[in-house]
C-alpha cells in the first residue's frame, strides 16, 4: 500500500498538526505502509533549509519539498501542483492535511482528475469557531472549492469526536472517521537524567511551575492565563510558583504578553524561554507541575497528550477537544478561559500536591490509548478500507446528517 501525505508545511513551529506528521509517518512505515511526504518549504518567518524538488528525507521519512511562493495568506506552490498532477496516480491513496491552502486544494484536484481516493484532515479549520475567523475569505473559499473538496473525499479525518460533531452539524458532512494523533510511548524516558540545562532553566530550579508548550497565539488565551496566574502571587503559599510560556508566535502578540507581565511587575515569575525542542523540551515538560492550554479552540491538543505521557496533570478549557476525556479520566482540570475561573482552578491546583500526582498518573494511563503504534494501526485500517471501497467501519464515529452540500 502506497500512501502520499500532503501538507502545506512540516515545520513544528506551526503547531501540533505539522509536528505530528513525521512521527505519524514513521509509525506507518514500521507497519509496512509505504508513505511519502509532499509539501512546501514554508516556515514561520522564512523557509526550511531543505532541498527543493529533489527526493530527500525529513525526520526519517521519504519526502519531496517545493518552493512556497507569495506573501502572507496568499501563498502557493506551482512546483508542488505540477508534481502532484504528474505523480499522484502512482499512489493508492492520498492523505491531505489541511483545507485552506493551495497545496491541499491542488492535491484534492489532482486526485479527482486521476481517480485516486483521498482523505482530508481539516486540522480544526472547519470548526464553527475557526470558520468565524476571517469569515469572508473562508466563506468564499468554501463555496468556490472547499465544499467540493470535502464532499468528494473518501473520508474526513477528525482527531477527536468533539471536532467531528461540531463540523458535521455545522457543514452537513457525514463521512468522518475519528482517529487521534499519537504520542511516543517512551517520551517520559527521553531525558538523559542530567541536571536542568542552563541558562533557560536556571530560574526554575526548586520552583514549581505551570508550563505552556505551544504557539504563542491569541487563540490560546495566554493573556487571560497571565492575569489569572499573577493574581495568585500575592498569596504567601503560592509566591514561589512560576509560569513558563514556551514557544513562539506573532511578534506583536509576544510583545503584548511581555508588556502585560512587566505591567504586573511579574518578570521574575513569568518566563519566556522561546521555542523548545528535543531534550530541552522534554526536560521542561517533565519538570512541570502542570501543563496549561486554556484555548478558545483546539481540535486535539498534542502538547496535552505529551504532558499526560510524562505524568504531568493538565489544565484545559472546555473548548479543547480532549477536555471530556481528560475530565472523565480524572487526568486534570477543566476551566473556562476567564480570569476568575482560572484563578480559582489554579489555586486548587497549587494547594494540593498529592492531587496533582494522582491526576498526573491518571493522565499517564489515559495517554496509552494515544501510543503511535495503536494510532498507526487505525490509520492503516482506514486506508485499506477506503482503497478497497469498503463500507465505513461501524466502529468509527460516523454521524449521518439531514443536510446535503
Amino acid at each position: 500500500m502506497k500512501v502520499l501525505q500532503v501538507i502545506h508545511a512540516v515545520s513544528p513551529k506551526y503547531g501540533g498538526p505539522s509536528q505530528a506528521l513525521a512521527p505519524m509517518c514513521r509509525a506507518l512505515l514500521s507497519r509496512g505502509v509505504d508513505v511519502q511526504i509532499a509539501g512546501t518549504n514554508a516556515a514561520p518567518g522564512g523557509h526550511l533549509p531543505v532541498e527543493i524538488e529533489t527526493p530527500t528525507t525529513f525526520e526519517g521519512v521519504p519526502a519531496t519539498f517545493f518552493k512556497q511562493m507569495g506573501l502572507g495568506t496568499f501563498t502557493y506552490s506551482r512546483g508542488l501542483a505540477r508534481w502532484l498532477d504528474q505523480n499522484v496516480a502512482e499512489f493508492d491513496l492520498v492523505h491531505i492535511h489541511g483545507v485552506f491552502s493551495h497545496p491541499c486544494l491542488s492535491a484534492a484536484s489532482a486526485c479527482r482528475r486521476h481517480d485516486v481516493p483521498y482523505v482530508v484532515r481539516p486540522l480544526g479549520t472547519l470548526d464553527p469557531w475557526s470558520m468565524k475567523q476571517k469569515p469572508l475569505r473562508k466563506r468564499l473559499f468554501w463555496q468556490v472549492a472547499g465544499k467540493r473538496m470535502l464532499k468528494e473525499a473518501a473520508a474526513v479525518h477528525y482527531t477527536a469526536g468533539a471536532e467531528q460533531s461540531a463540523v458535521e452539524e455545522s457543514l452537513g458532512l457525514n463521512h468522518g472517521r475519528v482517529i487521534p494523533l499519537g504520542v511516543d510511548a517512551d517520551l517520559a524516558n527521553r531525558v538523559n537524567g542530567t541536571e536542568m540545562p542552563l541558562p533557560k532553566l536556571a530560574r526554575l530550579n526548586g520552583h514549581p511551575y505551570v508550563l505552556v508548550l505551544s504557539r504563542l497565539h491569541p487563540k490560546k488565551r495566554l493573556d487571560v492565563l497571565v492575569d489569572a496566574f499573577v493574581s495568585l502571587l500575592q498569596k504567601q503559599d503560592f509566591k514561589d510558583w512560576k509560569l513558563v510560556l514556551a514557544g513562539e508566535g506573532p511578534v506583536e502578540y509576544e510583545h503584548a504578553l511581555k508588556q502585560k507581565v512587566s505591567a504586573h511587575q511579574a518578570d521574575d515569575s513569568v518566563l519566556f524561554p522561546g521555542w523548545l525542542e528535543g531534550d530541552e523540551k522534554n526536560t521542561f515538560l517533565q519538570g512541570a507541575s502542570l501543563l496549561a492550554l486554556p484555548s478558545h479552540h483546539e481540535n486535539f491538543g498534542l502538547c496535552v497528550v505529551e504532558a499526560m505521557a510524562c505524568g504531568v496533570p493538565v489544565l484545559v478549557s472546555p473548548q479543547v477537544a480532549l477536555a471530556g476525556e481528560i475530565e472523565a479520566a480524572g487526568a486534570g482540570w477543566t476551566s473556562a478561559a476567564e480570569v476568575p475561573a482560572l484563578s480559582r482552578t489554579l489555586a486548587e491546583v497549587f494547594a494540593d500536591e498529592s492531587e496533582r500526582r494522582r491526576r498526573g498518573e491518571a493522565g499517564r494511563a489515559l495517554s496509552r490509548k494515544f501510543a503511535w503504534p495503536k494510532v498507526a494501526g487505525m490509520l492503516e485500517e482506514m486506508y485499506e478500507s477506503l482503497i478497497a471501497g469498503a463500507a465505513p467501519n461501524p466502529q468509527s464515529e460516523i454521524r449521518n446528517s439531514q443536510f446535503e452540500i
